[in-house]
């Protein structure tokens, strides 16, 4: 009979520990939460000091009680669930339940799952913190106050099945306000000028600069001519020459929100899907002959600090593999979003760099080991030498008119050998190498290339800059993220449309119900306030009833108003202008969760559906009888077929254009690129750019 009984969340993480920690300890999973506040009503006593009442979670009776025998048997309980709040919160509920003493040494902690981490942890028991319980119960009791006060009124008002809530309404309003600066934009013209040079039979671009004194802003066509018109002949006077030596330093390692940024536009990872597999990574893989072992440390952290064993094994493996000049010669500086961080968690790091992913491509899934590379990439990368690139800069001038020719090329790869980080806004760094130009020398132009331009919009928010600009804005935590950005689109109130959100007609409602009667819920200074407090409880500064009776009295005075004076909004179906083919009733537009559909207004006697189809003007290239429609696949990625199916079968991702291929007379379409769109042959190699 085992001595002392474990208690972790998963059988994974159960089963990786247990090997651990030998014959005399029992490990079981508690599978999560086994308590929680009620779902059938609001569970928190605001007449009594926000009293919250907490049940037994529904289903989880039998794994309370087998918990329970457990404990009985043992000599000594250790719960061993995470090292956040969430886990604080579990470990508490399972002491309340299971007769353990908060203060006693029963709570243990570690950040990864191996077998020295967890040994050390369970030489270093400690007493429940509950000051990081109460921040938790402060989290779920405040969230549940605006989600259980808000809903219903929408519920009334709106449509059943809508919900609000402190961080997705906020999400919501930062989508939807995008999309009014987009509407909104008024595009710009500018100009460009580029030019082809020739020096000792190499060709090489530079762009106009201005003229002798500053740079100038091109508006306009007529000053583009104006400038052309001041160049005298073909040669051009090399004016300066600046030569420069620039260090780029490696990214720090991942927190929760860079991976998941990270993830998604390397991997195209949406951000659930990276913490599932992160979480399958941290509780343990089968490494065969080693058995069950947890790969990378805990996934959900604001820190970027790495232990100084990790370090140093990061550091012995760069020397040995690409040598002592890649390794870094001082340690980078560690950072977090938060103030106070506890020094317990560490960034998202490999539990051993001597664990490479060409090693790991017979245990792990595809998608476990692609993530795997990348958070591994980024630790290595860390630790290793500043790249050096060479930089020059040329002055080019005929006349008063300057041109300006930049160039780089990579002089010492450093951590570049290893990894480099993924930007929304910019491309990878590339070499563009110029030939030795010198001052007083004179080069040719042989093409001179104006372009119009125009200012285009902000972009549309990806999932990777939502989450970027959520932390920045200090919303949310680490693990509100992704199930966040899943709840706004499981309501519908946005979707995805080329992996960019784009706000519903049924999220701009519910949003301007908040906005108008909840101001402070999706008030971005508001909501980052309210962070900063629930981090003052964890860190014992202020006491958690405190934060929610500050929060509590004005907010009940808004719901009353909205419930008295929300007037009803009727979301009323249109016509379609077409007949039901079931049973010759008119077809009308509803409003649902995804969007708008057709349905037969005889509903519920008729339930004929069918999706809204979108003609593109197109004539399908196939059958040449059908129009061309604009469809959504069952992932909501639109793709293009004739409205002929199935009779023709003609369908393509790329939206086709009207005017033919001038070069084969086959289909054009347009070709979604990183950077824009391109207008491409189905057939041949003909392709323009668009602007």
């Amino acid at each position: 009979m085992a001595d002392y009984l474990v208690i972790v969340e998963s059988p994974a993480k159960a089963k990786t520990i247990e090997r651990y920690l030998g014959k005399k300890y029992k490990v079981r999973a508690s599978l999560g939460h086994l308590r929680d506040l009620p779902r059938s009503q609001m569970g928190v006593d605001t007449e009594n000091d926000f009293e919250p009442k907490y049940i037994t979670i529904r289903g989880k009776g039998p794994i309370l009680q087998d918990l329970k025998k457990e404990a009985k048997k043992a000599k000594k309980i250790f719960l061993a669930a995470d090292p956040d709040r969430e886990g604080e919160a579990i470990a508490w509920h399972l002491a309340n339940q299971l007769g353990v003493d908060i203060e006693s040494d029963c709570r243990v902690v570690f950040n990864e799952i191996t077998k020295e981490a967890i040994k050390e942890s369970f030489k270093n028991p400690r007493p429940i913190d509950m000051d990081r319980v109460d921040a938790q119960q402060a989290r779920r009791i405040l969230d549940r106050l605006v989600g259980y006060n808000i809903s219903p009124i929408l519920w009334k008002k709106v449509k059943k099945g809508l919900s609000a809530g402190r961080v997705q309404s906020v999400a919501l309003r930062m989508i939807i306000d995008r999309e009014n600066e987009i509407n909104a934009f008024v595009p710009e013209e500018y100009w460009s000028i580029s030019g082809q040079f020739e020096k000792d039979d190499t060709t090489f671009e530079a762009d106009f600069f201005g003229d002798s004194k500053k740079k100038v802003k091109l508006t306009d066509k007529q000053q583009v001519d104006e400038i052309l018109s001041r160049l005298s002949g073909d040669t051009f006077d090399i004016a300066n020459v600046v030569k420069k030596e620039r260090k780029r330093n490696p990214a720090l390692p991942f927190t929760t929100s860079s991976l998941q940024q990270e993830a998604a536009r390397k991997l195209n990872f949406r951000a659930k899907k990276t913490m599932m597999l992160a979480q399958q990574l941290y509780e343990g893989i089968n490494l065969g002959k080693e058995g069950q072992v947890g790969l990378i440390t805990y996934m959900r952290t604001d820190s970027t600090r790495i232990a100084d064993s990790a370090k140093e094994e990061a550091r012995s493996f760069i020397e040995t593999m690409y040598g002592q000049e890649f390794v870094a010669t001082s340690k980078p500086a560690a950072k977090s979003s938060t103030a106070k961080t506890q020094d317990a968690h560490e960034a998202v790091r490999p539990t051993s760099v001597m664990r490479p992913p060409a090693a790991m491509k017979t245990v792990l899934s595809r998608d476990q080991l692609r993530l795997y590379k990348l958070i591994w990439e980024r630790l290595v990368a860390s630790q290793m030498a500043p790249a050096v690139l060479d930089t020059v800069a040329v002055d080019l001038v005929n006349g008063d008119v300057r041109f300006r020719a930049n160039g780089s090329q990579v002089k010492f790869q450093g951590f570049m050998k290893v990894y480099v980080e993924g930007d929304d806004d910019k491309e990878e760094e590339k070499d563009r190498i110029l030939p030795p130009l010198e001052e007083g020398e004179q080069v040719k132009f042989s093409e001179i290339d104006p372009k119009q331009h125009f200012t285009q919009p902000p972009p549309r928010f990806s999932e990777a800059r939502l989450v970027k600009t959520l932390e920045e804005q200090g919303i949310g935590r680490p693990s509100t993220y992704a199930p966040t950005l899943d709840t706004i689109q499981k309501r519908g109130y946005v979707v995805l449309d080329a992996k960019r959100f784009l706000p519903t007609e049924l999220g701009g409602i519910v949003h301007q119900a908040v906005d108008q009667y909840f101001p402070n819920i999706i008030d971005l200074e508001f909501t980052a306030q309210m962070e900063k407090e629930l981090d003052n409880v964890e860190h014992g500064l202020i006491k958690w009833k405190k934060v929610i009776d500050n929060f509590y009295g004005d907010f009940e005075k808004h719901v009353q108003i909205a419930d008295a004076e929300m007037e009803k909004i009727e979301i009323k179906d249109e016509p379609a202008g077409e007949d039901c083919e079931k049973c010759g009733s008119p077809m009308v537009y509803k409003l649902g969760r995804y969007g708008k559909f057709m349905a037969c207004s005889d509903f519920p006697d008729c339930r004929n559906t069918k999706a809204i189809i979108k003609p593109i003007g197109v004539t399908c290239p196939t059958c040449k009888e059908g129009q061309v429609v604009e469809r959504k696949s069952k992932t909501k990625r639109i793709f293009y077929g004739c409205d002929r199916y199935p009779e023709c079968e003609y369908v393509s991702w790329d939206k086709p254009i009207t005017r033919p291929c001038p070069k084969c007379e086959s289909t054009l379409v347009e070709k979604k690129l990183k950077k824009g769109v391109q207008i491409q042959c189905t057939e041949c190699d003909y392709k323009e750019d668009t602007q």
